[in-house]
């Protein structure tokens, strides 16, 4: 199973100048609980904007820069090694970024994992269109602002409606 887990804006915004654009404590917790134990797939500049591999979890970097070295994760350059070498560690992989590697794994996903923030953001990077042809919404669950998370936002996952 491919999972993309994502957290985006209204306007499907995901970060700029490769950060993310808010801080929601209860999403890091949800997406550490979905992904803890599973190999993430993630873009080189992804990598760098979280600063170090996440733990409990192999880190696979796609990275075209030749001679560029981290400690403790796996660097391929190309995304379908990324998944080879990931399907080799567990049957679940979750993409967890950036908005290249998103374009490229939509049609190889068989699960979206969104949180969707309500709020319109300035962005430099997007989340691909959740077209409802392919993806079908099978679970939504709604978090109030509060003092720890400044945005109404939401859990949703979506489900490949059928797969050719």
């Amino acid at each position: 199973m491919i999972t993309i887990i994502a957290a985006i804006g209204r306007n499907n915004a995901l970060g700029k100048d490769n950060r993310l654009l808010w801080r929601l404590p209860e999403d890091l917790k949800h997406f550490k609980s979905l992904t803890e134990n599973h190999p993430v797939v993630m873009g080189r500049k992804t990598y760098e904007s979280i600063g170090k591999p996440l733990p409990n979890r192999t880190n696979i970097v796609v990275s075209r820069r030749e001679n560029w070295f981290q400690e403790d994760i796996l660097i391929v350059s190309k995304l379908k090694e990324a998944l080879k070498f990931a399907k080799k560690i567990d049957e679940d992989v979750f993409i967890i970024g950036g908005g290249e590697i998103y374009k490229q794994t939509m049609e190889l996903a068989d699960r979206l994992e969104i949180t969707f923030v309500d709020e319109d953001f300035e962005a430099d990077t997007f989340f691909p269109n959740i077209d409802l042809k392919i993806w079908q919404k099978t679970n939504e669950e709604f978090h109030e602002k509060d003092e720890k998370n400044k945005y109404n936002f939401y859990f949703q996952t979506y489900e490949r409606i059928n797969k050719d």
